[in-house]
Protein backbone atom coordinates (compact mmCIF):
# COMPACT_ATOMS: atom_id res chain seq x y z
CA UNK A 1 0.00 0.00 0.00
CA UNK A 2 1.26 3.44 -0.92
CA UNK A 3 0.76 6.23 1.61
CA UNK A 4 2.37 9.60 1.00
CA UNK A 5 1.72 13.01 2.54
CA UNK A 6 -0.53 15.30 0.49
CA UNK A 7 2.07 18.06 0.71
CA UNK A 8 4.67 15.93 -1.06
CA UNK A 9 5.73 17.28 -4.45
CA UNK A 10 7.72 15.17 -6.91
CA UNK A 11 9.71 15.85 -10.03
CA UNK A 12 8.91 13.69 -13.07
CA UNK A 13 12.09 11.68 -12.39
CA UNK A 14 11.08 11.08 -8.77
CA UNK A 15 7.60 10.16 -9.97
CA UNK A 16 9.07 7.53 -12.30
CA UNK A 17 11.01 6.08 -9.36
CA UNK A 18 7.85 5.93 -7.21
CA UNK A 19 5.99 4.16 -10.05
CA UNK A 20 8.83 1.66 -10.51
CA UNK A 21 8.85 0.91 -6.78
CA UNK A 22 5.05 0.54 -6.68
CA UNK A 23 4.01 -1.22 -9.91
CA UNK A 24 0.58 -2.06 -8.48
CA UNK A 25 -0.25 1.61 -7.91
CA UNK A 26 -2.09 3.57 -10.61
CA UNK A 27 -0.79 7.11 -10.41
CA UNK A 28 -0.46 10.31 -12.37
CA UNK A 29 1.53 13.44 -11.62
CA UNK A 30 0.02 16.91 -11.72
CA UNK A 31 2.00 19.85 -13.14
CA UNK A 32 2.66 21.11 -9.59
CA UNK A 33 4.29 17.80 -8.63
CA UNK A 34 1.35 16.42 -6.65
CA UNK A 35 0.50 12.74 -7.00
CA UNK A 36 -2.91 11.87 -8.39
CA UNK A 37 -4.17 8.47 -7.26
CA UNK A 38 -6.30 6.65 -9.78
CA UNK A 39 -8.69 3.90 -8.80
CA UNK A 40 -9.34 0.76 -10.85
CA UNK A 41 -12.42 0.96 -13.04
CA UNK A 42 -15.54 -1.13 -12.69
CA UNK A 43 -16.42 -3.92 -15.09
CA UNK A 44 -18.58 -1.88 -17.49
CA UNK A 45 -15.96 0.84 -17.87
CA UNK A 46 -13.17 -1.69 -18.27
CA UNK A 47 -15.09 -3.46 -21.05
CA UNK A 48 -15.79 -0.12 -22.75
CA UNK A 49 -12.14 0.87 -22.51
CA UNK A 50 -11.07 -2.42 -24.08
CA UNK A 51 -13.55 -1.89 -26.92
CA UNK A 52 -12.27 1.67 -27.36
CA UNK A 53 -8.65 0.54 -27.66
CA UNK A 54 -9.50 -2.22 -30.12
CA UNK A 55 -11.66 0.07 -32.28
CA UNK A 56 -9.05 2.82 -32.29
CA UNK A 57 -6.28 0.39 -33.24
CA UNK A 58 -8.41 -1.05 -36.06
CA UNK A 59 -9.37 2.43 -37.30
CA UNK A 60 -5.72 3.48 -37.46
CA UNK A 61 -4.83 0.32 -39.34
CA UNK A 62 -7.71 0.75 -41.82
CA UNK A 63 -6.94 4.44 -42.38
CA UNK A 64 -3.31 3.78 -43.23
CA UNK A 65 -2.33 6.89 -41.26
CA UNK A 66 1.16 6.78 -39.72
CA UNK A 67 0.04 6.76 -36.07
CA UNK A 68 1.07 4.85 -32.92
CA UNK A 69 -1.79 3.74 -30.61
CA UNK A 70 -1.48 3.75 -26.81
CA UNK A 71 -3.70 2.28 -24.10
CA UNK A 72 -4.64 3.63 -20.69
CA UNK A 73 -1.55 2.31 -18.94
CA UNK A 74 0.82 4.52 -20.94
CA UNK A 75 1.96 7.69 -19.20
CA UNK A 76 3.18 10.79 -21.05
CA UNK A 77 5.39 13.53 -19.64
CA UNK A 78 3.56 16.63 -20.84
CA UNK A 79 5.33 19.96 -21.49
CA UNK A 80 3.88 21.42 -18.25
CA UNK A 81 5.72 18.72 -16.23
CA UNK A 82 2.66 16.59 -15.47
CA UNK A 83 2.52 12.88 -16.26
CA UNK A 84 -0.88 11.84 -17.61
CA UNK A 85 -2.38 8.60 -18.88
CA UNK A 86 -5.32 9.12 -21.24
CA UNK A 87 -7.69 6.17 -21.64
CA UNK A 88 -6.49 5.92 -25.25
CA UNK A 89 -4.21 8.07 -27.35
CA UNK A 90 -2.47 8.41 -30.69
CA UNK A 91 0.92 9.88 -31.54
CA UNK A 92 2.05 10.72 -35.06
CA UNK A 93 4.68 8.17 -36.05
CA UNK A 94 7.31 10.77 -36.98
CA UNK A 95 7.05 12.32 -33.49
CA UNK A 96 7.35 8.88 -31.88
CA UNK A 97 10.35 7.90 -34.00
CA UNK A 98 12.08 11.21 -33.17
CA UNK A 99 12.27 10.15 -29.50
CA UNK A 100 15.31 8.35 -28.15
CA UNK A 101 14.98 4.74 -27.01
CA UNK A 102 15.32 5.93 -23.43
CA UNK A 103 12.44 8.39 -23.89
CA UNK A 104 10.27 5.68 -25.45
CA UNK A 105 10.92 3.26 -22.59
CA UNK A 106 9.99 5.79 -19.91
CA UNK A 107 7.22 8.36 -19.95
CA UNK A 108 7.53 9.79 -23.47
CA UNK A 109 8.16 13.55 -23.19
CA UNK A 110 5.31 14.71 -25.40
CA UNK A 111 1.58 15.22 -25.46
CA UNK A 112 -0.29 12.76 -27.67
CA UNK A 113 -1.82 14.15 -30.85
CA UNK A 114 -5.22 12.58 -30.08
CA UNK A 115 -6.35 11.90 -26.52
CA UNK A 116 -9.48 10.01 -25.50
CA UNK A 117 -11.03 9.95 -22.05
CA UNK A 118 -13.90 7.61 -21.24
CA UNK A 119 -16.18 8.70 -18.40
CA UNK A 120 -17.02 6.15 -15.74
CA UNK A 121 -20.00 6.44 -13.36
CA UNK A 122 -17.76 7.68 -10.55
CA UNK A 123 -16.08 10.43 -12.62
CA UNK A 124 -16.99 14.07 -12.23
CA UNK A 125 -17.48 15.62 -15.67
CA UNK A 126 -15.80 18.86 -14.51
CA UNK A 127 -12.66 16.88 -13.60
CA UNK A 128 -12.62 15.16 -16.98
CA UNK A 129 -13.10 18.47 -18.77
CA UNK A 130 -10.18 19.88 -16.80
CA UNK A 131 -8.07 16.94 -18.00
CA UNK A 132 -9.13 17.62 -21.59
CA UNK A 133 -8.20 21.29 -21.23
CA UNK A 134 -4.80 20.23 -19.88
CA UNK A 135 -4.19 18.05 -22.94
CA UNK A 136 -5.21 20.90 -25.25
CA UNK A 137 -2.94 23.37 -23.42
CA UNK A 138 -0.06 20.91 -23.75
CA UNK A 139 -0.40 20.45 -27.49
CA UNK A 140 -3.03 17.79 -28.27
CA UNK A 141 -4.49 18.37 -31.72
CA UNK A 142 -7.75 16.62 -30.92
CA UNK A 143 -9.50 15.24 -27.85
CA UNK A 144 -12.57 13.07 -27.42
CA UNK A 145 -14.39 12.88 -24.10
CA UNK A 146 -16.77 9.90 -24.31
CA UNK A 147 -19.84 10.09 -22.06
CA UNK A 148 -21.50 6.62 -22.16
CA UNK A 149 -24.47 7.43 -19.92
CA UNK A 150 -25.76 10.03 -22.40
CA UNK A 151 -24.14 8.39 -25.44
CA UNK A 152 -22.54 11.70 -26.26
CA UNK A 153 -19.05 12.97 -27.01
CA UNK A 154 -17.31 16.25 -26.31
CA UNK A 155 -14.91 17.02 -29.16
CA UNK A 156 -11.98 19.17 -28.05
CA UNK A 157 -10.00 20.82 -30.82
CA UNK A 158 -6.36 21.79 -30.34
CA UNK A 159 -5.40 25.24 -29.09
CA UNK A 160 -4.42 26.32 -32.60
CA UNK A 161 -7.80 25.36 -34.10
CA UNK A 162 -10.26 28.03 -35.17
CA UNK A 163 -13.05 26.34 -33.20
CA UNK A 164 -12.12 28.17 -29.99
CA UNK A 165 -11.91 26.76 -26.50
CA UNK A 166 -15.45 25.41 -26.11
CA UNK A 167 -15.80 21.72 -26.95
CA UNK A 168 -18.40 20.63 -29.49
CA UNK A 169 -21.04 18.30 -28.02
CA UNK A 170 -22.24 15.42 -30.18
CA UNK A 171 -25.46 14.06 -28.65
CA UNK A 172 -26.53 10.45 -29.23
CA UNK A 173 -23.32 9.96 -31.21
CA UNK A 174 -23.08 6.77 -33.24
CA UNK A 175 -19.87 7.39 -35.20
CA UNK A 176 -16.89 9.55 -34.41
CA UNK A 177 -14.68 10.98 -37.14
CA UNK A 178 -11.34 12.68 -36.63
CA UNK A 179 -12.10 15.08 -39.47
CA UNK A 180 -9.35 17.23 -40.92
CA UNK A 181 -6.91 16.44 -38.08
CA UNK A 182 -6.70 12.75 -39.06
CA UNK A 183 -8.54 12.32 -42.39
CA UNK A 184 -10.15 8.91 -42.78
CA UNK A 185 -9.92 8.01 -39.09
CA UNK A 186 -13.30 7.07 -37.63
CA UNK A 187 -14.74 4.73 -35.02
CA UNK A 188 -18.23 3.30 -34.56
CA UNK A 189 -19.35 4.06 -31.02
CA UNK A 190 -22.07 1.42 -30.76
CA UNK A 191 -19.66 -1.22 -29.44
CA UNK A 192 -18.43 1.18 -26.77
CA UNK A 193 -21.91 2.24 -25.69
CA UNK A 194 -23.07 -1.40 -25.59
CA UNK A 195 -20.01 -2.81 -23.77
Amino acid sequence: MLTLPRTLRLTPLQFAEVCAANPEAVLELDADGQLIEMTPTGGDTSARNQALGALLWLAVRQSGLPLKVFDSSGGFLLPDGSVRSPDASLVRLERWQALSETDRRGFPPLCPDLVVELASPSDRIADLESRMATYRENGASLGWLLLPESRSVEVWMGADAEAGTVPQLLSEARRLEAGPVFPGLAIDLQDIWAA
